[in-house]
């Protein structure tokens, strides 16, 4: 019969391995425990996976469903070098030329040269005026309500200076310093064009008191120069419009027009329906769909040559999911000349995946009221209305705080802790049990010990017994 030994101190006895194989045994079910906290893990993970491509579907179901797709419009210009445009949803189809006449400027302002190049100006202080100029004759209208801005100037100050204390000031214009082989300039421009964002620098106080001479702060206004701001201007049609940036909206109901350069010939711009936004929310709508439908099929599919099973394989939640999506796509929908997405070529191949006849799609849509019916029409009946809207609702309702998800992220998160807390459990009975082996085996050795060593001695003494002369 075998024995339990290894060689070391006290009886020999290999209490330390003795102990690990006997604990090793009680933490068995331990492994089964991990596994099964994995699997509920990775169970979490694949229907937040799904949960995603859900809230994807429901997305594209809204967008399929809504009137910005069906309404979509499309602005075209003949020369978007000249003229670009755009159209809002729901603008009426139109045509009509543009002529750009001019584009919006900013206006700009150069003080005289001024030598020495880094010298002080002087004490004093500026004033910059926001408001609009009167080009002939010329005069300034300063804004109503504010826009004026005052800047101290020091003894020491140079023009670069003062070009930090206006950009500083937050007055609506900014400064920079120009150098040229007559000296240095201060450059002034509004940082938004049209006529009625000028502006104008005065000197209201000057160390030599006099504000209008070349000298002092004076000279930053006297001999400048000045580059008048103007609007942009646009012959629509022959008619004469204005606007303060190169961009017009809504002079023509629901588009916007941007001016890109001045033109001598007339660009016609043209606003058309947008057909293809709506076949684009279709294919989305379908590629969605068809990504929900691989993903469970992958989750709950069963190989019986391998006999590998899929890690929702007849999870009710899973398969009552996907069951539900088929439904909707086989439901009716009253108040259109189309029941079902079939009936306008989005048909269901096997497997579930959707796919999309393009030829009988083109015809639906160019069907648009009926086919807008089919989609989103609210007939105050959840079985009856609109495919897209149905579909829309039911994931609103899978995704919302006390739908399916969070429910079932709740349940399975519910499993994973009941599993940490066997596993404490079990952790814990087995450190007891194996103290309990340590005190066991422990004493068993210095009984073996002691036995030992009386088995020793009594052989000595059996041996001195047997001697000859004894």
């Amino acid at each position: 019969m075998a024995t339990i030994s290894s060689p070391g101190i006290g009886s020999g006895l290999d209490v330390k391995s003795i102990v690990s194989q006997l604990v090793a045994i009680e933490k068995q079910p331990l492994t089964k425990l991990q596994v099964q906290a994995a699997t509920v893990q990775t169970r979490i993970s694949v229907f937040g996976q799904i949960k995603s491509l859900v809230s994807t579907l429901s997305d594209a179901a809204s967008r399929l469903g809504s009137l910005t797709t069906f309404n979509a419009v499309k602005a075209n210009s003949s020369n978007t070098k000249t003229v670009s445009a755009s159209a809002i949803g729901g603008a009426a189809a139109t045509s009509f030329s543009v002529k750009v006449d001019n584009l919006a400027k900013a206006q700009a302002t150069a003080s005289g040269a001024l030598l020495p190049v880094g010298g002080a100006l002087g004490a004093g202080t500026l004033r910059l005026q926001l408001g609009q100029w009167t080009i002939v004759p010329s005069s300034f209208t300063p804004q109503v309500g504010g826009g004026q801005v005052d800047i101290a100037v020091s003894s020491t100050d140079t023009v670069s200076d003062v070009a930090s204390k206006i950009n500083g000031a937050g007055a609506g214009v900014t400064a920079t310093v120009l150098n040229d082989v007559s000296g240095e300039r201060l450059l002034l421009r509004s940082n938004t064009t049209g006529v009625a964002a000028g502006f104008e620098l005065g000197v209201v106080s000057d160390v030599d008191s006099n504000t209008s001479d070349a000298a002092g702060l004076s000279r930053l206004v006297n001999g400048a120069s000045i580059q008048y701001a103007e609007d942009a201007r646009l012959q629509i049609n022959s008619i004469p419009v204005s606007s303060s940036t190169n961009k017009f909206e809504n002079v023509v109901s629901g588009v916007t027009l941007t001016a890109n350069e001045v033109s001598a010939d007339p660009v016609e711009i043209t606003v058309a329906k947008d057909k293809s936004m709506l076949t684009t929310a279709i294919n989305d709508f379908v590629a969605a769909y068809n990504a929900v439908n691989q993903a469970i099929n992958e989750q709950t599919k069963y190989d019986p040559a391998s006999k590998n099973a899929g890690l929702l394989q007849g999870d009710s939640t899973a398969i009552g999911l996907q069951n539900a999506l088929r439904g909707i796509l086989q439901s009716s929908t009253n108040g259109s000349a189309y029941q079902r997405l079939n009936e306008v070529g989005i048909t269901q191949q096997l497997g579930g995946d959707l796919a999309v006849d393009s030829a009988k799609l083109e015809t639906a849509v160019n069907n648009g009221d009926e086919l807008k019916n089919l989609l989103r029409i609210d007939n105050g009946n959840p079985l009856t209305n609109g495919v897209a809207s149905k579909f829309s609702a039911f994931a609103k309702g899978l995704l919302a705080t006390d739908g399916l998800f969070n429910n079932k992220d709740a349940s399975l998160k519910r499993s994973l802790d009941l599993n940490t807390k066997d596993q404490t459990r079990l952790n814990e009975k087995v450190a007891r049990i194996e103290a309990q082996l340590n005190r066991r085996y422990s004493a068993l050795d210095v009984q073996l010990n002691s036995l030992n060593a009386l088995n020793a001695y009594v052989t000595q003494q059996v041996a001195q017994w047997n001697r000859p002369n004894n």
